[in-house]
């Protein structure tokens, strides 16, 4: 398994590769520079179960402003740099505990010493990021177009160049919004990197393209042992791209804490809004996030019960009612504007 061989890394107060947990990042949308609200949505994506957040640093005002969020957060700030190299040295110098850069685009090696010279002084990683949109033109020319090959020939470039300034803090990630090509540039990169992958699919698309996109094209890369953190990429809410996340690893059975979901697809035999009901259980267990159970939402009170047998806890809706289920047994049953409630007492009483 590629991500048991990769060298581990710090990132702040994290730990990555070496087969150390796989962490889950996402990205603000705020302007860096509006310190309120980049810490108010970083604390919301703290609470989603986000492990490392990613900050644009396009400016000056963003760069010192990353200082003041590092100080009021609980998970690494990770800086991203389009560009300029100064902003990469401001961020660091303010106190960011990993940088994504982009060696090729920069400014030339001249400029990328002093990049890496100020992440040596501090001691943290610098992210070498190549996406298939941000090909060299002599590598699309030589491949006759955007390949999987010529991603890896340019990410595996763009680390050279940083281990000839003599520094080996690295992180490793290569992007594509092609599902197959991605996965084919992983599965090629990994054997010759020793750095770990940050893996995602980019420019994925909405909630539910972006969502079905990232499900199987990380959910490939990590089935093949490849991969230290990972992002699902879409447009909208970045919590929902921690849920996301999380759903994608304990699928896989790499993400082991938390609450998961069951819920059945409803049929004619549903007598219950279970659409509804399923958004209320999901929000009342918001709440317990530290727990880690299997909670069912079923929509029918004669499979039910029998399917939700796997399950901790669960509800099986009927006309007007509710069977509250524990390990396969009924508990009890409830009218239909009790059973939420009633479900949050049996999981208090079980569990808390």
């Amino acid at each position: 398994m590629y991500r048991d061989r990769t060298r581990v890394i710090r990132i702040g107060n994290k730990v990555i590769g070496g087969g150390n947990p796989i962490l889950i990042q996402s990205m603000t949308n705020t302007k860096t520079s509006d310190v309120e609200a980049t810490v108010r949505q970083i604390e919301e994506l703290e609470e989603a179960g986000c492990d490392i957040i990613r900050c644009t640093v396009p400016d000056e005002a963003s760069a010192k402003a990353v200082a003041r969020i590092r100080k009021r957060i609980n998970i690494p700030l990770v800086a991203d740099i389009h560009f300029d190299h100064r902003m990469a040295i401001m961020a660091i110098e303010n106190g960011a505990d990993k940088i994504r850069i982009n060696p090729g685009n920069i400014g030339g090696e001249e400029k990328l010493l002093k990049v890496v010279e100020a992440a040596r002084e501090r001691d943290i990683p610098i992210r070498v990021g190549v996406n298939s949109g941000s090909l060299e033109k002599e590598i699309v020319d030589r491949y006759g177009g955007v390949t999987a090959e010529g991603i890896v020939e340019s990410a595996l470039d763009k680390v050279q160049m940083i281990e000839r300034a003599g520094y080996e803090n690295i992180v490793v990630s290569i992007k594509s919004s092609d599902v197959m090509m991605a996965v084919k540039a992983h599965e090629a990169l990994a054997p010759r990197c020793p750095y770990p992958l940050h893996v995602g699919i980019t420019e994925a698309g909405s909630l539910v393209s972006g969502n079905i996109k990232s499900g199987v094209g990380i959910g490939i890369i990590l089935y093949e042992g490849i991969g230290d953190t990972i992002r699902v990429s879409l447009t909208g809410d970045p919590v929902e791209e921690v849920k996301s996340a999380r759903i994608i690893l304990r699928s896989l059975g790499l993400y082991k804490g938390g609450i998961e979901i069951v819920s059945c697809p409803t049929c004619g035999r549903t007598e219950i809004d279970l659409i509804d009901l399923e958004g209320r259980v999901e929000k009342m267990l918001s709440k317990y996030r530290d727990l880690n159970i299997k909670v069912a939402v079923m929509g029918c009170a004669v499979n039910g019960p029998g399917e939700a047998r796997e399950a901790d806890i669960g509800v099986a809706g009927g006309r007007g009612e509710g069977l509250i289920i524990r390990r396969g047994e009924i508990i009890r049953k409830v009218p239909e504007a009790d059973i939420v409630g009633a479900l949050e007492d049996e999981l208090k009483k079980a569990f808390l």
